[in-house]
């Protein structure tokens, strides 16, 4: 009998807004070159926050469903709505990214990311990057969890390398990532301290401009992290 029941899927404010979006485009409601409301407006709409609307239409510009456009706001693409139909549901299935999946394209980011960032970094984002350290690291000596600000950390590192397509993947992964981070408490028994260590090095051949170096220290500091997704996987 067990195996006529199906698992409940919950549904992130995220998901719904794009299945809303894909109604509306299915429906004839929302036409290619129609203009989307603003994001404030769209939230109070909707009755979510504001981050919710911008990480659904962060994730449909990428995919190419949405378009931002200079002085016009958010449009719909203009192509088909059948190949619509088709991204969007890349885009929702995205969403259902296991832990290791996510992890293991993680990996591949960053290590690029810290290697273009050692290149091409410069003054001003060494400053931020810095900054970014300075906010993890007062919320490790707090005693207080900070996986929002190691992420922000790596992000900057992401701007350094002026790769926005590179950027742009990790921003679509990062929300999933903290979500699965929080939920699994990967980051527990001193994980913070030892990766603030580790996130000084990487700055270091950042700013020295070693991008060998760089990936390969980052490579390392998220060995811990593949090891434990590597296991979920194995026993899932």
């Amino acid at each position: 009998m067990l195996k006529n029941f199906r698992e409940i899927e919950v549904e992130t404010p995220v998901d719904k807004i794009i299945k809303q979006v894909r109604e509306l485009i299915t429906t004839g409601q929302l036409n290619p070159g129609d203009k989307l409301p603003s994001e404030r407006k769209l939230a109070e709409r909707l009755g979510v926050g504001r981050t919710a609307v911008r990480e659904a239409i962060s994730k449909l510009e990428f995919y190419g469903i949405l378009k931002t456009m200079p002085q016009s706001g958010t449009v719909v693409a203009g192509i088909g709505i059948s190949a619509l139909e088709g991204l969007i549901t890349d885009v929702l299935k995205l969403e259902e990214s296991d832990f290791a999946d996510l992890i293991e394209t993680r990996v591949l980011l960053e290590t690029q990311a810290a290697r273009t960032a050692a290149l091409r970094r410069t003054t001003d984002d060494i400053i931020n990057i810095k900054n970014a350290l300075d906010a993890y690291e007062k919320k490790v000596k707090e005693g207080l969890p900070a996986v929002e600000e190691d992420l922000l950390f790596h992000l900057t590192i992401a701007e350094a390398g002026k790769n926005t397509v590179l950027k742009s993947l990790m921003l679509i992964i990062i929300p999933d990532i903290v979500n699965s981070f929080t939920e699994l408490e990967v980051c527990k028994d001193g994980r913070f301290y030892r990766s603030l260590e580790e996130h000084n090095i990487i700055l270091e051949h950042i700013v020295n401009q070693q991008p060998e170096l760089a990936a390969k220290v980052m490579q390392e500091h998220l060995k811990d992290v593949i090891e434990y997704s590597q296991n979920i996987k194995m026993y899932s």
